[in-house]
């Protein structure tokens, strides 16, 4: 019998992974300038641009296989904390025009993140339930 919960991380994990990897993918086709040029307005190197590579290709590989799940998982939430913070925190306690919250992907992307940090991968990853980092 399937545990549900194992599945559930699954779920969670699958999710999560393409998704965040489609925007990764978008960066590779069409480079990080743009997210340069917002470091750089805020005082920092422009060169950070290239942890995006990190953030949405390298980590959501590791978390749609699962291995080193909670570490991967991690950086995704460092990765959505940094989007909200230059592109967002203007709109953190606005509400969209259908009446929900207007960062409704970001806060689901940050938070499926910090889920699958406590939760790890469960048993159905590449690390199984016995990996540490899992």
């Amino acid at each position: 019998m399937i545990r549900s919960d194992d599945t559930g991380k699954l779920v969670l994990r699958l999710a999560l992974g393409i998704l965040i990897l489609l925007h990764g993918i978008s960066k590779i086709t069409g480079g990080v300038g743009g997210i340069a040029g917002m470091l750089t307005s805020h005082g920092l190197p422009g060169a950070l641009a290239y942890l995006v590579f990190v953030g949405e290709i390298v980590a959501p590989v590791l978390l749609i296989v699962g291995i080193y799940t909670r570490p991967a998982a991690w950086i995704t939430v460092i990765n959505m904390l940094v989007a909200i913070w230059l592109v967002h925190l203007k709109d953190i306690g606005s509400l969209g025009k259908t009446g929900g919250w207007a960062l409704e992907l970001q806060g689901m992307f940050l938070f499926a993140a910090l889920a699958c940090a406590f939760l790890g991968a469960g048993r159905f990853s590449v690390g199984g339930t016995g990996g540490k980092y899992n």
